[in-house]
């Protein structure tokens, strides 16, 4: 009995990992999952740079002055922000897993927890961060559940039905420049479509995480 009150703490106390998925077994919402964002492809992709606010929540897929996308980002919380400053992404990867907290699993049972606490003898598999864009060491843009708040340990979480048009938009060296506010934020950012809550939402089940279920979760994207 002590063992197992154990593992259902560690696995609650998963869902203190901003970067991570919640705990739960349900999959989301019908609205959840039917929100999108229009995208448009650019003409010269070498001209493609994004533009981040922290203040609103938002990022600009930019082409010169043309918006390409316009899409809300689950940030970084005031004791483990989002970076500012001018990046470049460098790395991109489609099934990128994190390698500190995830799935420990034996048989049929998963619980969610760090790698570190992982109970002896069960095997592991790194939280699903689809769509993975890395512009710093250890943060990058990537597929995961939005927020109207801050929630995040500093990496920039996309709505899973946005998230692969953003990673078709940008390359290896996209300029990424982050700041408290944009200018943008008063023009094209005022009145950004976002998604419904994901914190009162039932998560989708382990087992959806253990598999590459996570990584195809989105619609068909589409560009005008």
């Amino acid at each position: 009995m002590q063992k197992l009150l154990m593992l259902l703490v560690a696995g609650a106390s998963l869902g203190l990992i901003s970067c991570s998925t919640s705990p739960g077994g349900g999959g989301g919402s019908a609205r959840y999952a039917a929100y999108d964002l229009p995208a448009s492809k650019p003409s010269d992709p070498s001209k493609v740079r994004v533009k981040v606010s922290i203040q609103n929540q938002a990022a600009y897929v930019m082409e010169g002055n043309r918006p390409l996308l316009i899409m809300p980002v689950a940030v970084g919380t005031s004791s483990k922000p989002t970076p500012l400053g001018s990046f470049r992404i460098f790395k991109k990867d489609h099934k990128h897993r994190a390698n500190s907290h995830g799935y420990a699993y034996n048989g049929n049972t998963a619980i969610q927890t760090w790698l570190a606490k992982k109970p002896a003898g069960w095997k592991f598999k790194g939280t699903p961060m689809p769509y993975w864009c890395e512009f710093k060491a250890h943060y990058g843009f990537h597929t995961g559940w939005m927020k109207p708040y801050p929630c995040t340990h500093g990496c920039l979480r996309m709505h899973e039905n946005v998230s692969p048009k953003f990673y078709e938009l940008v390359q290896l060296g996209t300029p990424i420049h982050i700041g408290t506010t944009q200018p943008e934020d008063a023009t094209i950012g005022r009145n950004i479509p976002r998604p419904p809550d994901a914190g009162p939402l039932p998560d989708y089940p382990h087992s959806f995480y253990l598999g590459d279920g996570y990584f195809t979760k989105h619609k068909p994207p589409l560009y005008r």
